[in-house]
């Protein structure tokens, strides 16, 4: 009920249409309930007709002007039947493809507000089903079988008053069929709900699976992994294929069990019909009729039956996507505004790590504005962590680090990273013109100012070589280019949005060395004047930096220019050395 009451929300903003959609149902439902018995007149009236006549009652003949009144109610109500059927089906739409919409958009919103730490926990073809598999569950259940519950509802309601008007004896005997139908329901779906819960999260194990195949396919080709990537796939379709399996065929065996009793039960009333019909206390249409509406009866508990699979996916489908609603979310208790670095980032006393286990030990470091500051280490040391937590993708678990003396804490996340530039190993351009991708760093930008980024990081000549220039399509995989030149864009991207603070994490690692000094010559423009850190496994490419700040093992170890730790001869020296070593 609380899933419920959640999804509500969304459909409550097109409540007119969901509620005119109800109105017209009740009208149908009306309509189908009133029918069988003027179907019935119209079977009792020709049996009476052509009893006098065989009789040979004088006068004897088919009353036709009573038999085409009936019809033409008959009509009406089947007129009337067709229109709000079809009201209904245009409202129902409306109002649930809207309300669809709108959650899709606010689950978008919702992931945008997550932690990264959510995402070091969840695959991110996880988090892409509760998006399309889910919601589009969702959708065709309530499209396809909520119409059908309100109006076999009232069909069973109605169907039950209209009976009772015939026999009360007989009506009796009908509704056996509800708290039987109900039992081997109840049963049912106690075992084949787990199914179902198991179905939609292997759904979403295989929507995972496809989609890291997918970004790894170059890899699993080149490591001849492609029998192992196979046999993966298929142990999770296999184990989707039994979990469905057992859902379906589970819910499916209610339809026939509750058929057999609604046939057991329309024999006796059979029987009890026509004792009475023969004994003269029920009418040959009254029997029809009675017959007609043991159908109302038994419809709504088949039709339940027979969408229990549907109904039960989107219960599972509706728990995953409140689940993720619900999920903590970055939340900014305070007001947005204008911060500017003009004199220091501080470092106080840091301390984070991951789960139980400490990366960063109480790290302290003073930068003063303008200072280009490289961070080097060994692999795994915590120079990408220590950057993450400048930019607030993770909170210290103790300390503090200011700028200016402003703890980042007392900022909003979007205010302090859009003082930031930050270009990553991991390149990422989307499908678009070069212009485009590089356009992206500042929307506003005009023109002039989007090609001047791309000369600042030397990349303007390449883009001049391609036969479209800067209109050149950059596919979905950005393989029509190559590592270093992807860089050298998500460079003059960075550059464009022109931050306060410039990171780059290993931004010339894909860098050949002949666009690695294209690169260096631009960055001493770029870098000037401008406070940035430079995360650098290649030493050469940072021995001008203003600050050196060696890290070993989540541990602030040494700091100073190039020719200061080179004097000390301490662990920098040990690396600079090593890789001179490793390049003769």
């Amino acid at each position: 009920m609380d899933n419920i009451k959640q999804l509500w929300q969304f459909l409550k903003p097109y409540k007119w249409y969901f509620f005119t959609a109800i109105l017209m149902i009740i009208t149908t439902c009306f309509a189908l309930s009133i029918s069988p018995n003027f179907e019935g007149d119209l079977t009792s009236l020709l049996m009476a007709n052509a009893t006098d006549i065989i009789n040979g009652v004088e006068n004897a003949r088919v009353d036709f002007e009573a038999f085409f009144d009936i019809v033409k109610i008959l009509m009406g109500i089947y007129i009337l039947k067709t229109i709000s059927q079809s009201i209904t089906t245009i409202t129902l739409t409306h109002s649930i493809q809207s309300a669809m919409h709108d959650l899709r958009n606010e689950l978008l919103e919702k992931v945008r507000k997550l932690p990264v730490s959510y995402f070091d926990k969840h695959q991110y073809g996880d988090v892409l089903s509760y998006i399309t598999n889910d919601v589009d569950t969702l959708s065709t259940a309530l499209q396809q079988t909520l119409s059908e519950l309100i109006r076999g509802s009232l069909m069973l309601i109605l169907g039950i008053i209209m009976m009772l008007r015939i026999n009360v004896t007989m009506t009796l005997l009908v509704l056996l069929i509800i708290p039987l139908g109900l039992i081997i329901t109840r049963i049912d779906i106690h075992f084949s709900q787990a199914k179902f819960d198991a179905q939609q999260e292997k759904l979403a194990e295989l929507n995972a699976t496809i989609t890291e195949m997918y970004t790894g396919y170059k890899e699993i080709m080149l490591f001849n992994k492609q029998e192992s990537a196979i046999h993966q796939f298929e142990s999770i379709n296999e184990e989707l294929r039994e979990n469905a399996f057992m859902a379906q065929f589970l819910s499916s065996i209610i339809s026939p069990c509750i058929s057999l009793i609604t046939y057991i039960i329309i024999g006796s009333i059979g029987f009890m019909g026509c004792m009475n019909v023969l004994k003269g206390t029920m009418l040959v249409g009254e029997l029809q009729a009675f017959i007609r509406y043991i159908w109302n009866v038994n419809d709504p508990i088949s039709q339940v039956s027979q969408l229990s699979s549907q109904i039960q996916s989107a219960f599972a489908a509706m728990h995953r996507i409140v689940t993720l609603l619900n999920e903590n979310e970055e939340c900014d208790l305070i007001e947005s505004k204008d911060i500017s670095i003009k004199q220091s980032v501080d470092f106080h006393d840091l301390c984070f790590g991951y789960n139980d286990t400490e990366i960063i030990h109480h790290l302290d470091l003073h930068i003063k504005s303008g200072q280009m500051v490289a961070i080097v280490g060994p692999t795994g040391s915590g120079k990408t962590t220590l950057i993450s937590l400048l930019l607030r993708f993770y909170d210290p678990t103790s300390g503090s680090i200011t700028i200016d003396g402003v703890d980042i804490k007392d900022m909003t996340r979007e205010d302090l990273r859009k003082m930031f530039g930050l270009v990553l190993q991991e390149t990422w351009l989307f499908y678009g013109s070069i212009y485009d991708n590089i356009h992206y760093g500042r929307l506003d930008a005009s023109k002039d100012e989007v090609l001047q980024a791309a000369k600042d990081a030397n990349i303007d000549s390449f883009i001049h070589t391609l036969p479209q220039g800067y209109d050149t399509i950059i596919n979905e995989e950005a393989n029509n280019i190559s590592q270093g030149e992807k860089q050298l864009l998500t460079i003059a991207r960075a550059i464009l949005k022109d931050p306060q603070i410039l990171i780059l994490d290993e931004a010339t690692s894909s860098v050949d060395t002949r666009l690695e000094q294209m690169l260096q010559k631009a960055m001493n423009n770029v870098l000037k004047n401008r406070t940035s850190f430079v995360i650098a496994h290649r030493l050469s490419t940072i021995k001008n930096a203003d600050l050196i700040v060696v890290i070993h093992n989540g541990k602030l170890i040494e700091q100073g220019t190039h020719e200061e730790l080179m004097n000390k001869n301490g662990f920098y020296t040990q690396l600079y050395n090593a890789q001179f070593e490793d390049c003769l």
